[in-house]
Parts: C-alpha cells; structure tokens; sequence
C-alpha cells in the first residue's frame, strides 16, 4: 500500500518505520521541509518529501500532527481522491493547542478535523503513549498484545486502518462510528493504558464523556510533576499507572 505520513513527532517516527518494515511504501513530510528529517526516521525505507507529495498519490494519508494545526493543512487536503483513506492520530490537549470552542463545548475532537478537513477520516493510534507504541509492539498472537481502538463510519476506512494498526504490532479494535470516538479520547479508561483486546471493549464501554476533561488535565498536572515539561514524554510504565489510576 502507498502510505503518506504528516508529522515526524514521536507516533509519526515509529509510524515511518513499523509501516515501512512491514513492506508498505512509505512517504513522511514535516512542516520544516525533506532536508530536516533524519536518518533516524527513515532507517526502515521510508522516503523524505514535501508535504505536497505526502499527500499525492497514496491510498492512505496519515496525521500525525498537533491538533490546532489540522486546519492549516486542509487546503491540500481537497485535492486528495476520495478514494484515499484519511486516518487521524491526534487528541487535544487545550495547554499545548490552546483552547478550541467547539471542543471545549463537547464537540467529539473526530467531528471537529471533520469539519475542518471538510472530509472523512478514521481515528487510530491516538490511545496509546508514544513509548508504548515504540517499543511494546508484538507479533499478531501474542499473549497480552495491547490493543488499540480504531473508529470510522465507513467501513473502507475502518478495515484499512485497522489493518494497518495490525501491521504496526497491536491488536486493532472496532470502536465503532466516529461520534462515540470520544471513547478512545484523553481522560478516557481505554486511552493511553495499555489494554489488551479482550479488555479494550469493556474499557470503552465505561467512558464518561463529562468527566474527561478533567481527568485529562489531572493526568498531565500528575505527568508534569512526575518528570517535568518542557515537552518530555513520559515511560510508558510510568504514563500507564497513572492513565489507570485516574481514568479507570
């Protein structure tokens, strides 16, 4: 499958190189330019281009970049195909993407890059820590494989993003349609705490959706004082057990 990456952050990095390991042909571009990627990103056969080219002839497109600037990339995004699967990996943190209206009045953070890509998306890989997902991945089988939760409304756009978490190393789960994908949001028990897919279901079940935004802000006041800011980005042992603690 042709593959294009937007973001070279944490998720995208470890995106470039599981997808490409597992023979997908992988395009990554970041806002700064192809020059600026290094090696480090591309040691596993992906390629370095412009974010015109990320978005130019793929059958998936995907977004792993901070959520407040979605909508700077929307223009390119109408000359995307609609055939092009687009799957979202972003959550919304209002510290770092300042506060966003909509979402601070409940609108699900999936509708919101909806309406502001004007297209459809899938969300995946935005429930779980970056160092779990760069160095917890297993082979399908595997006892305790975590779990990652994917949700769409078409079912094209939920089968290719599940199958490409597959490829990734977790257990991919049906989340179901994009307006319960608050589910899988920060504050949420099936965000950021290592499930496994026989756990996943019942996590996503018990989500209450008024209560996650303080959970989430507790979660990152208790990350902060664990290991300071400045952008770090906490162990997964230590990101987990606090995930836990406050959210399930």
């Amino acid at each position: 499958m042709k593959i294009g990456i937007l973001g070279t952050g944490h998720i995208g990095k470890t995106l470039v190189h599981r997808l490409s390991t597992a023979g997908h042909d992988v395009k990554v571009a970041n806002s700064r330019g192809p020059e600026t990627i290094g090696q480090d990103v591309l040691s596993s056969g992906g390629r370095a281009v412009t974010v015109a080219e990320a978005v130019s002839d793929v059958d998936a497109l995907i977004l792993s970049i901070p959520l407040n600037r979605i909508p700077t990339i929307a223009p390119l995004l109408l000359e995307v195909p609609e055939d092009t699967v687009v799957i979202d990996t972003s959550n919304y943190y209002p510290f770092r993407d300042e506060k966003i209206a909509a979402i601070e009045n409940g609108q699900v953070e999936s509708l919101w890059v909806i309406e502001q890509i004007r297209r459809p998306i899938a969300k995946a890989w935005n429930a779980i820590g970056s160092d779990s997902f760069a160095r917890l991945n297993r082979p399908l089988g595997s006892p305790n494989r975590i779990a990652i939760p994917v949700a769409a409304d078409s079912e094209r756009d939920r089968d290719v993003a599940m199958a490409l978490v597959e490829a990734t190393g977790f257990d991919a789960v049906d989340a179901g349609p994009l307006e319960q994908s608050w589910r899988q949001q920060p504050g949420a028990p099936a965000y950021c705490t290592d499930l496994t897919k026989t756990e996943m279901p019942q996590a996503l079940e018990a989500a209450e959706k008024e209560r996650l935004p303080k959970r989430r802000d507790l979660a990152v006041a208790a990350i902060v004082e664990r290991i300071g800011g400045g952008g770090k980005n906490p162990a997964a042992d230590v990101l987990v057990r606090i995930n836990r603690a406050l959210f399930m």
